[in-house]
């Protein structure tokens, strides 16, 4: 396949996407297609985008017309499985904004459907191109800290105003959005949390609060605590409440600790492990030489344009994906045990009970406030949220 052809189904966080491939910024794809439900943003894309881009209102006539190869799917969370399974279905290439989909069990049917399909289904998952985050999984998989011990990422950095909620009826809130800062903004950090470290936990207890800074029915507050079959323990701590706001990883192993913050990544690195030192130490107070290191960091983050790059190869040359569309239920499960532990206010073991999660969803969503009257505000620009990791 020499061109790969786009088309971007919803144009909040798609347009920016559009853009990129219109840009011709992506080899091997051409932009043809995008759709869009609101008359304003049709009109927004045929004033912006080059003129040979066809503009849709209907996404089963663009998916059926047999003009495309590809789609990105950038809608509202609880249509991204959905919208996926009949896009694989009709022949193409898919390739979804994070999150995967609002709850697991969603999910669980498009990774089937996707798995049976024989197409490329790839994911938004732009900070595993981070540098950073590449570098610590290597280390980590090649065994220079050791066995992994302990996690602590506190990412408070996602301050979101009154008025960026209120710039859409679907945002926080259980009907439209499926949840708030762990389903809109956080779904990058859980992710890297078990794809940097290669695990996921045997249990989840989490604390959130619903409503918390901002007049909005879902989560803007959340503390969880981790455990992990080797002993291992994380907390995990995220806001949009919260200025200025910190955004620490630290992994420590038996051999040291890394720590990434402020667009670096520091090692300390023990000479002798923690265990064996201990077996032979015999002199009270002390405790192991350790040994800060220099690693080399290269190359920039691409961020969404590596995703769709790597997205374009897989199709034209067989490229391993860098994010496979069905890992996205890991960090989604993370989510979901934390409300439900939230929810039943107790321990929620690993996998989950993914009815009594989509149970509990569904009471919300029975009396959410999707259809609320917006405030008139100025429309939000996605493209900001880009330096947010």
């Amino acid at each position: 396949m020499n061109q790969v052809r786009v088309g971007v189904i919803g144009l909040g966080m798609g347009f920016s996407h559009a853009r990129t491939l219109a840009a011709g910024r992506v080899a091997g794809a051409k932009l043809v297609a995008v759709c869009d439900l609101k008359p304003a943003k049709q009109e927004e894309a045929r004033a912006t985008l080059p003129p040979d881009v066809r503009i849709w209102d209907n996404v089963d006539a663009m998916i059926q017309s047999g003009e495309l190869d590809a789609v990105i799917i950038a809608t509202p969370h609880y249509g991204h499985p959905q919208e996926a399974i009949h896009c694989l279905k009709s022949g193409l290439h898919v390739l979804i904004e994070k999150p995967a989909g609002v709850y697991t069990k969603q999910v669980r049917e498009m990774n089937d459907v996707a798995k049976n399909s024989g197409k490329v289904f790839s994911i938004m998952y732009n900070q595993r191109c981070n540098p950073l985050y590449k570098k610590l999984r290597e280390l980590i998989a090649d065994g220079e800290l050791g066995e992994v011990r302990r996690m602590n990422w506190i990412v408070t950095n996602w301050y979101r105003s009154q008025s960026y909620y209120d710039s859409g009826g679907w945002r926080a809130t259980w009907g439209g959005e499926g949840g708030g800062v762990l389903i809109n903004q956080s779904p990058h950090q859980l992710d890297l949390w078990q794809w940097t470290t290669g695990m996921m936990p045997k249990r989840i207890r989490a604390f959130c609060s619903f409503g918390k800074y901002r007049n909005i029915e879902v989560e803007d507050d959340v503390t969880a605590y981790a455990e992990y079959e080797n002993g291992a323990t994380a907390v995990f701590i995220t806001t949009t409440g919260e200025a200025p706001g910190t955004n620490r990883y630290e992994v420590t192993g038996d051999r040291g600790k890394i720590v990434i913050e402020n667009g670096q990544l520091h090692f300390w690195r023990l000479r002798v492990a923690e265990p064996e030192f201990n077996q032979q130490y015999t002199g009270g107070f002390g405790e192991p030489e350790c040994w800060k290191c220099e690693v080399p960091i290269s190359g920039d983050n691409p961020q969404h344009q590596g995703i769709i790059q790597n997205f374009v190869n897989a199709i034209a040359h067989g490229e391993p994906l860098i994010a496979p569309g069905e890992e996205g239920i890991h960090g989604l499960t993370l989510s979901n045990a934390m409300h439900l532990s939230t929810w039943t206010d107790n321990w929620v073991n690993l996998p989950m009970d993914e009815d009594l999660y989509y149970e509990k969803l569904q009471e919300r969503i029975a009396h959410s406030t999707t259809a609320k009257q917006v405030k008139e505000v100025a429309p939000v620009d996605m493209s900001k949220t880009f330096g947010s990791y």
